[in-house]
């Protein structure tokens, strides 16, 4: 931003408290570090787009493994429902939480509804260790065809590291001085686990890598010299 009131007029509206780490990063240039705070929200919002794709074939999958499994076992209702009683006191209380909400909203409470209205965080937690004997085994691992290694913590880790990443843009937090290409990363292996033809797609669809390689180069603060 060249016009020196535009841009001291902007940096007030945003805080200087919210652009000091920015500022700090740009070697204390002004300019510099609202830059780097614009280079945020562009990868943040390129990171959102295919997160979108990341949560809803993440949960479409777990959901078609637990919908098989339920039925093989010619159990009542639906697996949410959760008749064996496998979920934790959390994983209750969020299906609890989904089915209030659609009350509220005055919508049907169908199955898909109830599957889109829970949350990330939800889908995450099914895959935690707790869980491993209970869903992992007997269901959900079938859901990850093309995971190497075909473990839990193969798929599990990423996915966490890309629900905190989702988090951090969601509340509009920094994610400058993380290693995106590690979020990348997660995001190829949990897609590509699921369907490559999908990880595919979504590439294709992706405004990450521009935006990755749009990043404002670092400025160096030279070290003061040894008398």
């Amino acid at each position: 931003m060249a016009n020196p009131t535009a841009l001291a007029s902007v940096r007030a509206a945003l805080s200087m408290p919210r652009l000091a780490p920015f500022d700090l990063h740009a070697g204390n240039d002004p300019a510099g570090g609202l830059q780097l705070y614009e280079w945020n929200i562009h990868v943040g919002a390129a990171f959102f787009q295919t997160l979108h794709t990341v949560e809803v074939v993440l949960r479409n999958t777990l959901n078609d493994q637990l919908c098989a499994w339920h039925a093989g076992l010619g159990l009542p209702g639906n697996w949410f429902d959760d008749p064996l009683g496998l979920l934790d006191r959390r994983g209750r209380e969020d299906i609890a939480k989904a089915r209030r909400r659609l009350r509220t909203q005055g919508y049907p409470i169908t199955p898909d509804r109830i599957v889109t209205e829970l949350s990330f965080g939800f889908w995450r937690f099914l895959l935690a260790r707790r869980y491993h004997l209970s869903l992992w085994v007997p269901t959900i691992r079938h859901g990850f065809p093309h995971l190497q290694p075909p473990t839990r913590p193969a798929i599990a880790e990423p996915v966490t590291r890309l629900h905190q990443l989702r988090n951090r843009i969601a509340h509009h937090e920094p994610i400058y001085k993380r290693d995106l290409a590690i979020d990348l990363d997660d995001v190829r292996t949990v897609l590509g686990a699921i369907s490559p033809i999908a990880l595919e797609w979504a590439e294709g669809n992706s405004a990450l890598p521009g935006v990755l390689g749009a990043r404002p180069a670092p400025v160096r603060i030279p070290l003061p010299r040894c008398p």
